[in-house]
C-alpha cells in the first residue's frame, strides 16, 4: 500500500473550468499570463504576500501552504502540505520529467564540489558525451558555457528543472548537478533522479541554517538515500554510491546507500586509490589504480585536495564506463577552475593567488598547499559571511594565525550584520593563538582598502592569498548587492603600486 498523501484544499477555483498553465514562477515579479504562481516562504519575506501583484500580472491560479484566516484572495489558491515538494514536482511535470532521460550525476560536500563537478564535465566532455553542468560558478550545456550570477549553488527546483529540459532538448545525455545541503534540504534537487551520488568531504559550516552538525550532515545523506538501486532508465547508467574513505563522512554516509558503493581514498585503502602523489608549484602527477586497472595521471590542478577531487571525478567517470585513457586525457586538459585556486600574474614581484576557500577546512588546506611553495611570507586576506555560521568565524581566525606570517582579516559578505563585529569574531580567535591587531594582522572591513594594504606588506617571493570570494562577481553590504570581482580588484591595486 503506497503512502497516503495529505488532502489538497483548493480555494476558488470551478473544477468545471479548464486553463492551460503557460508558465510556473515563484517570484511574482516574474508571472505573465496564464501562468501559475507558487508562494514560497522566503527569509525575509514570503510568497504568501503577493498572490495580488502575481494576479495583477496575469497569473491564474496560486499554490501555498495553509493561509491565515480571512486571507483575501485575488485567484484561485490550492493550499499543499509542504510548498517546496509541491514546486519541485510541479516543474517536474510541466518541463516533462527531464531527468528520466537523463544519467544525473549530484556532487554534494562541504569544499570541492565545484572543482569536482566541473571534472567530471569535462572528463564526460573529453570522451565525446553530450553533457550538462550546473554549480556555483558556472553553466554549462553540450559545450556552451555561462557564469552562475544568482550568488545561489543549487537553484531553486523551477530553473533546476527548466535546465534539464534546455539539456536534453539539446541533445544531452548526462547532466552534473552541484547539490548543496541547502539544495537537498529545500527539495531544490528533488526529481532530478540521480544515477550517480558524489561526496567530497563533510565538515563544518551552514550551521546557521541547518543548527547542529548532526542536521547538516543529514542533509547531505539525503542525496544518497535518493540513489534507486531498482532504477533503470535504459540508457547503461549504474546508480552507485562514490564516497570519500579518507574523510569522516565514508561513515556517517554509509548507511544512507543502497545502491552499490565506490569509494576512493590516498590515505587508506580504496577502490579507487592515488599512489605515487607528486606535488608541483604548478601540476600534479600521481597514479590512480583500480581492481583492475591503472593509468597515471597528470594535472595542472595543484594541491593534496585536488587530488582527492580528480579521484571523485575518477571514481563517477569510471563507474559510467569511461575509459580510463579518456579520464587522463580529459583531466590533462583542465585549465583550471574560475576562482579555485587562480593564479593572477600582472608582473608583481609576488605570488598572488584568488580561491573561493570560506570555510576552515577548505582555508586551512589552500593555505597547506601555498605553504611549502613559498619561499618568502604567506599572506592571507579573509573574513567571514554575515547572518551565516558565526561558529566558525574564531576558527578561521585561528588558523590565519597558526599558518600565515601576515593577514588582513576583511569584509565577505557582511549582509546587514554588523561588519566589525564579524572581523572582531574572527580576531578573537587570532588573539587566542598569541596574536596581536597591528603587529600580526589587520582589521579592514572595505575589501578594496585590505586588498591593498595585504599588497603594501608584499615583498619579492611573498605568496598573497585572497580567499572568500573566488569566482563571486558581486558582495552584499547591506540590503544592496554591489559589484565585485577579487580578480579585477587585485588587478587594479596591483597597477596602483606601479604608478607610487
Amino acid at each position: 500500500m503506497g503512502l497516503q498523501q495529505p488532502p489538497v484544499h483548493i480555494y476558488g477555483l470551478d473544477m468545471e473550468s479548464t486553463s492551460e498553465i503557460r508558465g510556473v514562477a515563484y517570484d511574482s515579479r516574474k508571472a505573465q499570463q496564464d501562468w501559475l504562481f507558487v508562494a514560497v516562504p522566503g527569509v525575509h519575506t514570503d510568497g504568501r504576500y503577493f498572490l495580488g501583484d502575481a494576479a495583477q500580472r496575469g497569473a491564474i491560479v496560486a499554490l501555498g501552504e495553509r493561509l491565515q484566516e480571512g486571507t483575501s484572495l485575488p485567484l484561485p489558491y490550492i493550499e499543499v502540505a509542504d510548498v517546496r515538494v509541491a514546486l519541485a514536482d510541479l516543474c517536474c511535470a510541466f518541463y516533462g520529467y527531464p531527468a528520466r532521460s537523463l544519467c544525473t550525476i549530484g556532487v554534494t560536500g562541504t569544499d570541492g564540489k565545484t572543482t569536482t563537478s566541473n571534472l567530471i564535465n569535462i572528463i564526460l566532455e573529453s570522451a565525446g558525451w553530450r553533457s550538462g553542468l550546473m554549480t556555483t560558478a558556472n553553466f554549462k550545456i553540450c559545450g556552451q558555457e555561462w557564469e552562475n550570477t544568482a550568488r545561489q549553488s543549487t537553484l531553486e527546483a523551477l530553473e533546476v528543472q527548466q535546465f534539464l529540459r534546455h539539456l536534453l532538448d539539446a541533445g544531452g545525455t548526462h547532466a552534473v548537478i552541484e547539490a548543496t545541503s541547502h539544495g537537498l534540504a529545500l527539495s531544490r534537487v528533488d526529481g532530478c533522479d540521480f544515477d550517480v551520488g558524489v561526496v567530497t568531504n563533510i565538515t563544518h559550516e551552514h550551521l546557521d541554517f541547518h543548527k547542529t552538525l548532526d542536521a547538516y550532515r543529514r542533509a547531505k545523506a539525503h542525496l544518497f538515500e535518493m540513489l534507486d538501486p531498482t532504477r533503470d532508465k535504459g540508457l547503461g547508467s549504474t546508480p552507485i554510491a562514490i564516497l570519500n574513505h579518507d574523510d569522516m563522512s565514508y561513515d556517517i554516509l554509509k548507511p544512507y546507500c543502497r545502491v552499490p558503493i565506490l569509494d576512493y581514498g590516498i590515505d587508506t585503502p580504496a577502490a579507487v586509490r592515488a599512489v605515487d602523489v607528486e606535488l608541483g608549484p604548478h601540476s600534479t602527477r600521481f597514479r590512480v589504480v583500480l581492481a583492475d586497472a591503472e593509468q597515471q595521471i597528470e594535472t595542472r590542478l595543484v594541491g593534496r585536495f585536488n587530488v582527492s577531487n580528480c579521484l571523485a571525478a575518477i571514481a563517477a567517470t569510471y563507474s559510467q564506463s569511461v575509459a580510463l585513457g579518456e579520464i587522463a586525457r580529459g583531466l590533462a586538459s583542465v585549465m583550471g577552475v574560475s576562482g579555485r585556486m587562480e593564479s593572477i600574474d600582472e608582473g608583481q614581484p609576488f605570488t598572488l593567488v584568488v580561491d573561493y576557500a570560506h570555510t576552515p577546512d577548505s582555508l586551512q588546506k589552500v593555505l597547506a598547499t601555498l605553504r611549502p611553495l613559498t619561499k618568502g611570507k604567506l599572506i592571507v586576506v579573509f573574513g567571514s559571511a554575515g547572518e551565516r555560521d558565526v561558529q566558525k568565524r574564531p576558527i578561521m581566525g585561528r588558523i590565519a594565525a597558526q599558518m600565515t606570517d601576515f593577514f588582513v582579516i576583511t569584509d565577505e559578505d557582511p549582509r546587514e550584520e554588523d561588519r566589525e563585529q564579524i572581523l572582531h569574531a574572527i580576531a578573537l580567535g587570532a588573539e587566542a593563538e598569541g596574536k596581536r591587531q597591528g603587529r600580526d594582522f589587520l582589521c579592514i572591513a572595505d575589501r578594496r582598502e585590505a586588498i591593498a594594504a595585504a599588497f603594501t606588506h608584499a615583498q619579492a617571493g611573498d605568496t598573497i592569498l585572497l580567499a572568500g570570494k573566488g569566482h563571486e562577481q558581486s558582495i552584499l553590504i547591506g540590503m544592496e548587492k554591489l559589484p565585485w570581482d577579487d580578480r579585477l580588484v587585485a588587478r587594479e591595486q596591483i597597477k596602483k603600486l606601479r604608478i607610487h
